[in-house]
């Protein structure tokens, strides 16, 4: 029986648990399990991943691209046709798991391009294993969305992917910021800007 399932007969029998003085200690044990699960869900332990089954992978090349976008806009069907790289590719949504890599041969240079699981809203704050999916993006040297021209509200879509990355602090389309931090010999830290700052307190 896999987390999810686990889950469902843990919040099915939650639902059919009369809540009484009786059954209180019922309750917060099957709490406990429930939390235990969806933690396991978003972030598995180390013992269950095996080969294979991790997001982060070694760089490689000259540059570091990731293909981010919600499940099945084609983000497998590019990889494979761009690398080479058999990247399974399904009619059902979340056939990506982990973060398949590929190569791309221009010129002399080599370019790693990753294919990411999709995320969903709300990434940002774990919701479908987003943190990790977003964590290898953020080692990326570009960050390459895909977004489906056939889905109704492809707009919307991208704004939500552009808030879910902003989220955890990447700066996209943006140039970086002009400020300069140099540590002193006698401890502490100097810091210079080259703009007006209006949002820092002295």
């Amino acid at each position: 029986m896999g987390v999810v399932e686990k889950i469902k007969e843990i919040e099915a029998e939650m639902a059919k648990t009369q809540k009484n003085k009786a059954t209180e200690y019922h309750l917060g044990q099957l709490k406990a399990k429930l939390a235990k699960l969806r933690t396991e869900l978003l972030e598995p332990t180390s013992k269950a991943g095996g080969e294979g089954a991790g997001f982060e992978v070694q760089k490689y090349g000259h540059g570091r691209v990731s293909l981010i976008g919600f499940p099945s806009v084609g983000k497998s069907t590019l990889l494979s046709t761009l690398t080479g790289t058999d990247s399974e590719a399904a009619a059902y949504e979340f056939t990506t798991l982990t973060c398949i890599p590929g190569v791309i041969h221009y010129n002399d240079a080599k370019i790693q391009l990753l294919d990411l699981p999709g995320i969903i809203e709300g990434a940002s704050e774990g919701k479908g294993r987003g943190r990790q999916v977003i964590a290898v993006s953020k080692s990326s040297d570009l960050i390459l969305m895909v977004l489906d021209a056939s889905k109704h509200g492809i707009d919307r879509h991208k704004e939500i992917l552009t808030h879910e990355l902003e989220a955890v602090g990447l700066r996209l389309n943006r140039s970086k910021p002009q400020i300069y931090f140099k540590r002193k010999k006698s401890g502490g830290v100097s810091f210079n800007s080259t703009v007006p700052l209006t949002r820092l307190d002295e």
